[in-house]
């Protein structure tokens, strides 16, 4: 079983030594209603998120709720607001540069091949020969398969 100085440490492991409060230092501590307002805005905004603040400043997720009970426009409002993870929107992102990538590639394709076929074009016009190959519907004797295994 681990002791309690081993917990809190685990648990407030991101601040150094001397920014960490005691938790008599944090109870016996209030925060005014325009920081608990300015803080609730800017979750609004997307600017924070409800971990980092609580990390930040050291206050628990509860009471960040409260706040967000309190003071938030959107929930005055009846919004709900979406929480799309950043790893989610970075992926959305790529995928959409992904895309426009493909597009573009998929454009300087159809310019060869329209080239091509007026190079072709243009070779029947001055030879008087048939270039492009004639595709018919039936396969050639000796082609492809009977669908019977072979002996």
């Amino acid at each position: 079983m681990e002791d309690t100085s081993t917990k809190k440490q685990r648990t407030m492991a991101t601040l150094p030594e001397h920014e960490r409060l005691t938790v008599k230092e944090r109870q016996n501590r209030n925060f005014s209603e325009d920081f608990k307002r300015k803080k609730v805005s800017e979750l609004d905004r997307n600017l924070i998120t409800v971990s980092e603040l609580s990390r930040a400043h050291q206050v628990t997720r509860t009471s960040i709720y409260k706040w967000i009970y309190k003071y938030s426009g959107m929930r005055k409002k009846g919004l709900k607001q979406i929480v799309e993870a950043k790893s989610d929107s970075r992926k959305l992102l790529q995928m959409k540069e992904e895309i426009k990538e493909l597009h573009r590639i998929i454009g300087e394709k159809q310019i060869k091949i329209d080239f091509q076929n007026k190079m072709i074009a243009l070779a029947e016009a001055e030879y008087k020969i048939d270039i492009k190959k004639k595709f018919s519907g039936t396969s050639s004797s000796g082609t492809g398969s009977t669908g019977r295994p072979t002996k």
